[in-house]
């Protein structure tokens, strides 16, 4: 009896979330020829807005830049909350037939590129055993956390601590708060959006943090495009919307980078605005950074401010002395009562959705290869990782990777290669962090990740317009992209291996 063939596809994307489903859409739209299949190693679409089921999530960038180019957000909310956008991603796939292309609880362990077949082998785990598909293109859209878990500091003598003991990321469903002490250990995005969410009901929320981040309070619902609503379509609307937010986004990054000192003044005398000359601003909301050292956190209508003037919630700047049995001790003798802590102490990074990838047995180590336009690496090939700004929405640079892919394809069938590879062939490049961020679970991370150099195609600029030249317009065939067809791996510099 033969033996059963492997199954093949043209392209396989990794990850059903935001970026995986967009990905799918210009495949479609763009290259209707080829088949595609998503692995997906939870049950259900959504990624991160599937995942995360803790009180008052919601987006950190506005949804006209966060949503998806090709499909509008018609809510009025510019700031929207998890369900909301986990419904718009799940809408995204069905409307256009993406759903039937998954394949569920599929969680990619390894892959390997084969060069005398010019074709990537992926071994997924579902259902207890392990599973093999061939694909001629490897697109991997997990993100760049762990789904098992988030980041989880030792706390001296949490185990003496009576209460509940709870990280974001594995949130207790139907948790009653209702009436109790909390405790959130954190000051970023998500201890942000924690504190004014469970304030409604909770009997007072602390939100106990070493330093400051910087807290920037935006409109949960933008008036002028409710304005521009009534006069023009949607899709005019949107896209006009779009692009006043990129270019804010954009002009405020790049102030944060040349006038430091007049970005943090305006940023801390919204605060001051917000919070009364009586309160210690410079204690607890003036980090020792730089803005856009480390992302702005982003709170709509200023709800945590709010939530604070109203005396329901308070913030701490001290260190953690020991967890008591009652609550937390800090260095300076205070003791703050809790009933719940909340450990909202960040994210556990992980390259490639921890998949071990490898060219022709090999497996490479990502931290020793260079980014292509920060989405190839270089010596894998037939490749592609999307991830997106630092500084402004993720979806902004996915979906310009995606449409990279798609012209990437249309052009190796135009002219018959079977492979494309990044090659460092310049020796004078010099490796760089990929994140231009200081933040803790980007330091702690240092090592895992791919690296860029110091000039382009390897350079990352964090500029959506200058992205937008090199992924639409500039011509694919460089210096440092070779395309050929199946056969012996080519070597480079900084091959991963």
């Amino acid at each position: 009896m033969a033996a059963k063939s492997t199954e093949t596809v043209d392209v396989i994307i990794v990850g059903a979330g935001l970026s995986g489903i967009g990905a799918a859409y210009h495949l479609q739209q763009k290259c209707p020829g080829k088949n595609y299949v998503i692995l997906e190693s939870r049950d259900a679409i959504g990624g991160t807005w599937d995942l995360f089921r803790y009180p008052g999530i919601r987006s950190d960038s506005d949804m006209y830049t966060l949503g998806y180019a090709f499909k509008p957000w018609t809510s009025d909310k510019s700031i929207a909350d998890g369900p909301s956008i986990l419904q718009y991603v799940r809408d995204t796939a069905a409307e256009n037939g993406i759903d039937r292309h998954i394949r569920f609880n599929h969680k990619v362990t390894a892959a390997n590129w084969q060069s005398d077949e010019a074709c990537w082998t992926v071994t997924a785990k579902t259902g207890g055993k392990s599973v093999k598909i061939k694909g001629r293109f490897l697109l991997v859209c997990s993100g760049y956390y762990s789904y098992d878990g988030g980041y989880e500091p030792k706390f001296p003598g949490s185990e003496k601590f009576r209460g509940e003991f709870i990280h974001p990321q594995k949130w207790p469903e139907n948790l009653d708060y209702a009436g109790k002490r909390v405790v959130i250990i954190g000051s970023g995005a998500t201890a942000v959006t924690l504190v004014p969410a469970m304030a409604k009901t909770a009997e007072h929320v602390t939100m106990l943090q070493r330093s400051p981040t910087y807290i920037v309070s935006m409109p949960e619902v933008d008036a002028l495009v409710l304005a521009l609503r009534k006069l023009l379509p949607e899709t005019v609307v949107y896209d006009l919307t779009r692009w006043r937010n990129v270019l804010t986004q954009m002009i405020v990054y790049q102030a944060a980078q040349r006038q430091p000192k007049l970005v943090r003044r305006l940023l801390l005398a919204q605060v001051r605005a917000q919070l009364g000359k009586d309160f210690d601003v410079e204690k607890h909301f003036s980090p020792k950074y730089n803005p856009w050292d480390q992302r702005l956190c982003l709170v709509p209508d200023g709800d945590m401010f709010k939530a604070i003037r109203e005396k329901r919630a308070s913030v701490v700047t001290d260190d953690i002395e020991t967890f008591t049995a009652k609550g937390i001790r800090l260095k300076s003798g205070e003791h703050l009562d809790a009933d719940i802590i909340v450990s909202a102490t960040g994210l556990n990074l992980v390259a490639m959705g921890g998949a071990k990838v490898s060219v022709d047995g090999v497996v490479g180590d990502a931290g020793q290869t260079l980014a292509y336009k920060g989405m190839m690496l270089n010596g894998i090939p037939n490749f592609v990782f999307v991830t997106g700004y630092t500084n402004a929405s993720w979806t902004l640079k996915a979906d310009l990777i995606s449409e990279y892919v798609c012209r990437l394809l249309k052009h190796m069938d135009k002219h018959g290669h079977q492979q494309v590879r990044p090659v460092l062939n310049d020796p004078t490049i010099e490796a760089m962090p990929i994140m231009n961020l200081n933040s803790g679970y980007v330091q702690r991370a240092e090592g895992k990740f791919p690296q860029q150099g110091n000039k382009l195609p390897w350079r990352l600029y964090q500029n959506y317009f200058l992205d937008m030249l090199m992924i639409r317009w500039l011509p694919l065939e460089d210096k440092a992209l070779q395309f050929g067809s199946g056969g012996a791996a080519t070597k480079d510099s900084r091959v991963a291996a």
